[in-house]
């Protein structure tokens, strides 16, 4: 029989891993093969950048948080499994990604993105959409061409009027 101490450490785990589920946009699992405690810290140092953390848990403990919020993954959690997770839906999944072109021995496999289990190759769309500032950047350029040709529009109008 386990001791009461040990119990109440993994609990105390189960219910680390079902707030963090519940507070991030995006949970990612990823397979770790080789990398060394320097790249891992490297990783963990990327992913602060981007407001998001990496943890390693025990594969049946995150079973166990994730059965308890109606979420299967039991056939997925075998062999060692990293997690990456933040509040923001794209970046960890962005800066995972990056980390991995440099690291072969890191892949995603899937993830927990707003509730819904999502596979490799939607992580992989994701990783590829623009932040935030670069889409705002995008929509200010549409509506500046808008604008432009509005511009246009009114001046080619205005000298028809002056001709007549």
């Amino acid at each position: 029989m386990a001791n009461q101490k040990i119990l109440d450490q993994k609990q105390a785990t189960i219910d680390e891993i079902i707030q963090n589920v519940k507070n991030s946009s995006s949970f990612i699992f990823l397979e770790n093969h080789g990398l060394t405690v320097a790249e891992t810290t490297e990783l963990r140092r990327a992913l602060r950048e981007s407001n998001s953390e990496l943890k390693i848990y025990k594969n049946t403990l995150v079973n166990r948080a994730l059965t308890s919020l109606n979420i299967d993954l039991t056939s997925e959690l075998n062999g060692p499994k990293v997690v990456a997770f933040g509040s923001d839906v794209v970046e960890p999944i962005k800066a995972v990604a990056k980390f991995a072109e440099k690291h072969p021995n890191l892949e995603m496999k899937l993830g927990i993105v707003d509730g819904e289990i999502t596979d490799l190759a939607t992580l992989k769309k994701l990783a590829t959409i623009p932040s935030r500032e670069g889409l705002l950047t995008m929509f200010a350029g549409g509506l500046m061409g808008i604008a432009r040709d509005f511009a246009i529009c009114l001046d080619l109008h205005a000298k028809n009027l002056e001709e007549k």
